[in-house]
């Protein structure tokens, strides 16, 4: 959103936009549901379960994948594989798409259910660059750009674990039933302005970069490392309901969500006639 903004897409598309920043996706979906925002942008793992809470939400695009999910350990800790996190305190912010591919690798790994779960320990998405920095913890997991502040951060002392396969996370675009209902023209117009940042953002275009570094308040070489490891492509690709339905059987698993709640067909709240209509 903030190229789009910043580069004049916005107003060319003729729609006006105020950009409200929110520490987590999550954040952003309980300001969605409270009416304090037309739109929102939350990734696959929080969406899943806002979902579940609230009927009248609707995804009406899929703006980005993130297949870069990974642990960040310091290497003086004498972490060099998945297998030595082993007892270590690993900080994360619990419920994210972080705590998703935490869980996941350390399982493919052969760990316990009960051994992560005592590993995680929750921690603000903006606290983790410095908990590990100030040697609260050994390792942590989190999303970008959070992630690639963390390495900054320890200067050369850090080891970056992947599991295999790789998470893929979703970024979305949603909405309301009441907003899609009563700003069809203005949704459409919003996701087309989206879409055509999705250019400069692929190529690392020097305004691109600027825009994303100004909305984030970090340094411009951090964030064109960042959108490297990105896919900003606009669409709403048929993998996206099965993604979403694995993530709320994950979070139930855990007992994020109760036990007894009924996982939907994720397709019934994928609105594509917004973006169909952009231009």
């Amino acid at each position: 959103m903030p190229v789009a903004a910043d580069l004049g897409y916005f107003t060319g598309a003729g729609v006006k936009v105020k950009v409200v920043p929110f520490p987590t996706g999550a954040a952003a979906l309980e300001a969605l549901v409270g009416g304090a925002v037309d739109v929102a942008n939350g990734g696959d793992v929080p969406t899943a379960a806002a979902a579940l809470k609230n009927t009248r939400l609707r995804i009406v695009a899929d703006g980005s994948r993130w297949d870069g999910g990974r642990f960040v350990a310091r290497k003086s800790a004498g972490v060099n594989s998945i297998a030595d996190l082993a007892g270590r305190r690993i900080a994360v912010p619990l419920g994210s798409s972080a705590h998703y591919f935490a869980t996941k690798f350390l399982s493919q790994a052969g760990f316990a259910a009960s051994a992560i779960n005592s590993q995680l320990i929750q921690t603000g998405p903006g606290e983790i660059p410095s908990a590990i920095a100030n040697h609260d913890v050994d390792v942590v997991a989190v999303f970008q750009p959070e992630l690639a502040k963390a390495v900054d951060e320890l200067h050369g002392d850090s080891v970056e674990l992947q599991g295999s396969p790789k998470y893929n996370q979703h970024s979305m675009y949603l909405t309301n039933e009441n907003t899609l209902a009563t700003k069809k023209l203005e949704l459409s117009k919003f996701l087309g302005a989206i879409r055509r940042a999705d250019g400069p953002l692929s190529a690392q275009e020097p305004p691109a970069v600027s825009a994303v570094a100004r909305a984030m308040k970090l340094d411009e070489r951090l964030i064109t490392g960042v959108l490297r490891e990105f896919v900003f492509r606009t669409d709403l690709g048929p993998d996206l309901p099965a993604d979403l339905a694995d993530r709320a059987h994950w979070a139930q698993a855990l007992g994020r969500i109760p036990a007894d709640a009924v996982i939907p067909d994720y397709r019934s709240i994928i609105a594509p006639a917004s973006l169909q209509g952009a231009q």
